[in-house]
């Protein structure tokens, strides 16, 4: 052998007696923490928790082969000192291959196997500072999400019956119970833990147990006849969870007949449930079923419909709530502005609604109705909606949070919402007519309209109101010539343009001003000379009504300095005699901005602790 050749082989032969066969190998933290936390659900391989089952028993490579024969080797050791190691290895090894396959089979069996690691009949359970805890709680939740699932959708089709499971039969109880809320009845459900959310600062979520869903309600029986006056209208999401309580989890897991009941619970009434002794929280995903909500909601496409017609309708109009009606909790009413709609209150209602200070104490109602119609006609749909509500919720009185109302409004809502808290006397009728009522020259039913528009009190449930936004005395945008040709853009409701064609045609000589030669819409009302937006500042506030305001600008120095937010000015924002004033740097849609959120936030808590 060549003397060069020799020399390399003893130089390779001494690197090789040098090697370290085990060792380290610095790397970032990101890294390493990936390297630790690597999970089926959030790499799509098993963690090393599962992984060493198998290497410990040489099944890797037949695992990776033939994954069922693996699996029921695994299974085959059930029932011995080291139970909660294998059953945490098969409810993620399981999940592993529902995902491959699609297998709702495997999603169950993943779901049956966590629920008897975490729920142990006797011995000790994994606690709280274990990290295959809550992996087991999501390898439970998600297991169960898909092992229900329909057609490999992200609908959710919850159901009692017979299901085969890769090595025997689960057998689940429907239980009824949690299907039926105040007379509605949840009947479809879509997996909420399947979606990324878009356009919401912040995702809440509730960690816990249970499959994490979104429920719609089908409405009451008979309420086509008679709808109430406070409505949970198709298409609103609300977030349920789905619970499977197996019984005797270990023994009938490694016996193959598998028993157990599936119940669903709403976020707003069970936050929590009683296992083995244990008191457990339930997992809700509040901030995606808003999301999903809005993702399809009809809402969107009726902001300029809604301004421009007023016959334009929608499956929402009205005052509605997000879940059905929860007594002791106050009402929170929020009421959208110009070309607008109540899907511009999501960023709000996701930071206060899953505020736990909040959310025991409040319930947010939303009114959605026509912008373009006059400022007083809008109001008085909302004033009857609000003493409707009241009256047929809580008809003997027993529930004081219906009479401790807030009211919130943006821009034109706050403007409805100074009306919830006014007593109109005459000063909205002589503003615009000379003659009394009586003596106008109208039918009966434009008689009964106009005296509700014009002649109203205070909302007595209503002892809060917060204005943002608000051109208590008009906007300027309003008084420009174009915005004058768009107000007679507006078309108003059959009814509505019925009564303005009876009042101008035959009672002009009762006007107080000038002819007209139409009804006045909302761009109209908000001109800053038109009689009802004079009318209106000059009008007081009812006694023992607690009012804040939160008013928009852009730029910096003093807002009081000609500033506005390019809608309504500082100066016709600003009112005296105000529990609180915010001034707030930002555009005029400032309802979604965190320091309006802030001091709504500050003001509910306020409120609450003051009653």
């Amino acid at each position: 052998m060549p003397r060069f050749h020799l020399a390399v082989l003893i130089l390779a032969a001494t690197l090789a007696a040098c090697a370290k066969p085990v060792g380290v190998e610095r790397v970032d933290p990101q890294t390493a923490q990936r390297a630790l936390t690597r999970n089926v659900l959030s790499s799509g391989e098993p963690s090393s928790f599962a992984k060493a089952q198998l290497l410990q028993r040489g099944l890797w490579n037949r695992y990776l082969d033939t994954p069922s024969q693996a699996l029921e080797l695994l299974r085959a050791e059930l029932g011995g000192p080291i139970d909660d190691q294998l059953l945490f290895a098969l409810a993620e090894l399981s999940f592993h291959q529902g995902q491959k396959a699609g297998s709702t089979a495997q999603f169950l069996a993943a779901a049956c196997y966590a629920y008897a690691f975490l729920f142990p009949e006797s011995g000790k359970e994994a606690g709280p500072y274990d990290a295959r805890t809550r992996l087991a709680l999501d390898l439970y939740n998600r297991g169960l999400g898909r092992g229900f699932q329909a057609d490999g959708d992200d609908a959710v089709a919850l159901r009692g019956g017979s299901f085969a499971l890769p090595f025997g039969q689960l057998e689940v109880e429907l239980d009824p119970t949690g299907f039926e809320w105040a007379g509605y009845r949840f009947a479809r459900f879509k997996d909420l833990s399947r979606f990324e959310l878009r356009g919401l600062r912040n995702r809440y979520r509730r960690p816990g147990i249970g499959a994490a869903l979104g429920g719609s309600l089908d409405p009451p029986d008979g309420a086509g006849d008679a709808p109430p006056a406070l409505r949970v209208p198709p298409g609103i999401t609300i977030p349920v969870t789905a619970l499977l309580r197996i019984e005797r989890p270990r023994e009938s897991v490694i016996e193959g007949h598998v028993r157990g009941t599936l119940r669903i619970f709403a976020e707003q009434r069970e936050p929590d449930v009683t296992i083995d002794s244990r008191v457990v929280p339930l997992e809700y995903e509040p901030s995606a079923a808003l999301a999903y909500t809005l993702e399809g909601s009809k809402l969107w496409s009726f902001e300029n419909k809604g301004f421009l017609s007023g016959d334009f309708r929608s499956e929402l109009d009205g005052l509605y709530s997000l879940i059905p009606y929860r007594p002791r909790r106050i009402p929170v009413v929020l009421v959208h502005g110009t070309a607008s709609s109540p899907a511009r209150w999501a960023q709000m209602i996701n930071e206060l609604a899953n505020d736990p200070r909040l959310h025991s104490r409040y319930q947010f109602w939303l009114f959605l109705y026509n912008t373009g119609n006059p400022i007083l006609y809008s109001a008085s749909v909302l004033r009857h909606s609000l003493i409707d509500a009241v009256a047929q919720l809580d008809p003997t009185s027993v529930d004081p949070a219906l009479r401790n109302m807030v009211v919130i409004g943006h821009s034109q809502g706050g403007l409805l919402t100074r009306l919830m808290v006014t007593d109109s006397g005459d000063r909205f009728w002589d503003s615009t007519f000379k003659k009394p009522l009586d003596q106008l020259e109208i039918s009966p039913d434009t008689h009964s309209l106009m005296e509700s528009a014009f002649f109203f009190e205070a909302v007595p449930s209503v002892t809060s109101v917060v204005f943002i936004s608000t051109p208590h005395r008009g906007s300027y945008l309003a008084g420009r010539r174009l915005a004058a040709l768009l107000g007679r853009l507006v078309s108003f409701p059959f009814r509505l343009a019925a009564v303005g064609g009876e009042v101008l045609t035959n009672n002009q000589d009762a006007l107080a001003g000038r002819k007209l030669k139409r009804v006045a819409s909302s761009v109209d009302n908000m001109n800053p000379k038109h009689p009802f937006s004079v009318t209106l500042s000059a009008s007081p506030i009812a006694a023992g009504v607690t009012a804040h305001s939160i008013i928009s600008v852009k730029g910096d120095g003093p807002p009081w300095a000609g500033k506005n937010d390019g809608v309504v000015a500082y100066d016709s924002a600003h009112m005296e005699d105000v529990a609180s004033e915010l001034v707030v740097r930002s555009g005029h849609s400032t309802q979604g901005e965190p320091a309006t959120i802030e001091e709504v936030r500050r003001i509910l808590l306020e409120h609450v602790e003051a009653r």
